[in-house]
């Protein structure tokens, strides 16, 4: 189920960390991380689905 939530996360980041976490703080994180610049995003949401 991770792999999936990984494959998730590169494509939409913000989405694969809802899938793991929800609307908490680490989500509204991401959101803005994504906005700042694609590859933070990503980073930021493989971090919070290893991490569990």
């Amino acid at each position: 189920m991770d792999l999936i939530r990984i494959v998730i996360a590169i494509l939409l980041p913000p989405l694969g960390v809802f899938l793991q976490v929800g609307l908490g703080k680490d989500f509204w994180i991401n959101i803005l991380l994504t906005l700042l610049g694609y590859f933070p995003g990503i980073i930021h949401a493989v971090w919070i689905i290893a991490k569990k």
